[in-house]
């Protein structure tokens, strides 16, 4: 039997990612102009996880989007993320997360010398 999502866990992403022209993608360090672009969903996940919010705060965020909430809106969320857990690009706690700073932002906000100098202070490897 499959185990039903915990709402009060905190998301947090694990990827590098990048938000240009209203699309968000998987970003390469060493490569900036490289991306792998995400469906919407995945986009709007990975972008919000930040490791502050919960999955039941992404929900009511989501569903205030919407003049009529969408019947699976909460079904459709949880399938995005783990779709985006399989992938390793996002990761759940039962505590809020600090994520590191070439995590806490888009590549584009980043100085990716400062960024390059942290991953490999930290031992990152991208998933």
């Amino acid at each position: 039997m499959i185990r039903p999502m915990d709402n009060t866990q905190f998301f947090y992403r694990t990827a590098i990612f990048t938000r240009k022209d209203n699309q968000v993608a998987l970003a390469d360090i060493h490569q900036p102009e490289t991306t792998s672009p995400l469906d919407e969903w995945m986009g709007i996940v990975v972008s919000l996880a930040d490791g502050k919010h919960t999955i039941q705060e992404l929900v009511d965020y989501m569903g205030n989007r919407y003049q009529q909430v969408p019947a699976n809106l909460e079904e459709t969320l949880h399938s995005v993320i783990e779709r985006l857990q399989d992938g390793k690009i996002v990761q759940l706690s039962e505590k809020a997360v600090d994520l590191p700073y070439y995590l806490a932002s888009p590549i584009e906000e980043l100085g990716i010398e400062k960024a390059i100098d942290l991953i490999r202070e930290d031992g990152y490897s991208q998933p």
